[in-house]
Formats: C-alpha cells, structure tokens, sequence
C-alpha cells in the first residue's frame, strides 16, 4: 500500500470529508465502470456506486491494510451488484443502449455493432462469469486478486475468466459480429480447457 493511500485512508478514519471526497474521486470511474457492466444499466449502476462508498466507508476499519485495497474496493461493488440482480425483476438488457441506437442498422458503425454485441453478451452472462471478466479485462486485476475479491480458489478465477471469454466469442460468431476462424470448432471439448487458461496466464 502506497504511503499516500495509507494516509488518505487515516483521514477518511478521521472523518475527513475532504479525505473521503479524495478517495471517491480517485476510484469512482473504476467502480461505476465495473457497476455498468455488471447491470447494464446506467441508473442502477449510479445507485450502486453509491452504495458501494457508502459501505467502504462504513467498513473502512475492517479494511486488511496488508492486502491491496483496489480489490477489495472493488470486490464490494461487485457484491453490491450481484444482490441487486438477484434481487430486482429481470429487464431486458441494454435498454439504455439500444434506445439510442439509429434505426437503420446500415447507417451503424461496425464498431458500434460489435460494442452492442459485446455488451448484450456481458448482459447474459452468469454473474461470476461476467465479474471475473470484468476484473481481469476491464480492471486489469490478477487472477489472485480477482480470486480475493470474489472468495473463490484461483483456479475457479481462472475457469470463470476463460469460459467467459469463450461465451463472448461463441456469442459474437452466432450473431455474425465476428467470424469464427475456419475449422474451429463451435464449442471447445472441456479437456482442452487447462491448456488453454495455461496460455492465458
């Protein structure tokens, strides 16, 4: 843990508010970023950003200060989020995006197709799944740190990052945003699985 950290988190203890202003500036477009793919929903990820500083700070104490802080940070929005899906009624997914998409499909940039695609994806994912994804591409955390954040063995980190990865690729091929390599198989056997995370790592 870094000095400067070590001593925003002693003023937010203090119960300085500039101190807590800080702390929340300096990691709030990750933990949104993390909260809007997970709902995908902007609304909803606003919320629960919220609450997830709002628990931070309530726990700040418990915080294990000889453990990194980003994923336990982050390991708190996940949480926050995965109670709120299995809570709130399934909506459909991506309501926000497809709202604001032109009406012509021709008149669409591929790249947007494939980020509509991708987010579609996410959206139908198993929330582990989805999560895991999300800590290790979008946030950049470790295999152990994304095992930390979700209290899973690393080996199931890794599991749940890789079938991820394939759900997105079968997904983007079936709805033709991508073209699936030629002789590829359409689904991998499970054998091949630890040869291939091996390679991720």
């Amino acid at each position: 843990m870094s000095q400067e950290l070590a001593q925003a988190v002693d003023r937010c203890l203090d119960g300085d508010q500039t101190a807590m202003v800080e702390l929340v500036e300096r990691y709030r477009s990750q933990v949104f970023g993390l909260c809007y793919r997970m709902l995908t929903q902007r609304q909803d990820a606003e919320d629960m950003t919220q609450e997830t500083f709002l628990r931070v700070f309530r726990n700040l104490h418990r915080w294990d200060r000889t453990r990194p802080f980003e994923p336990w940070l982050l390991a708190i929005a996940g949480n926050r989020c995965r109670t709120l899906l299995s809570t709130r009624k399934r909506r459909p997914v991506a309501t926000d995006l497809v709202d604001h998409l032109p009406d012509e499909r021709p008149d669409q940039a591929p790249a947007d197709h494939l980020a509509e695609e991708v987010h579609l994806a996410l959206g139908r994912m198993r929330e582990e799944y989805r999560q895991a994804f999300l800590l290790f591409h979008d946030q950049q955390l470790s295999y152990v740190e994304i095992a930390a954040s979700l209290d899973c063995p690393v080996g199931t980190a890794k599991t749940w990052v890789h079938r991820a990865r394939r759900e997105l690729a079968d997904h983007l091929c079936e709805r033709g945003a991508v073209e699936r390599p030629e002789g590829s198989a359409a689904k991998e056997s499970e054998s091949q699985e630890p040869a291939m995370r091996a390679t991720q790592e």
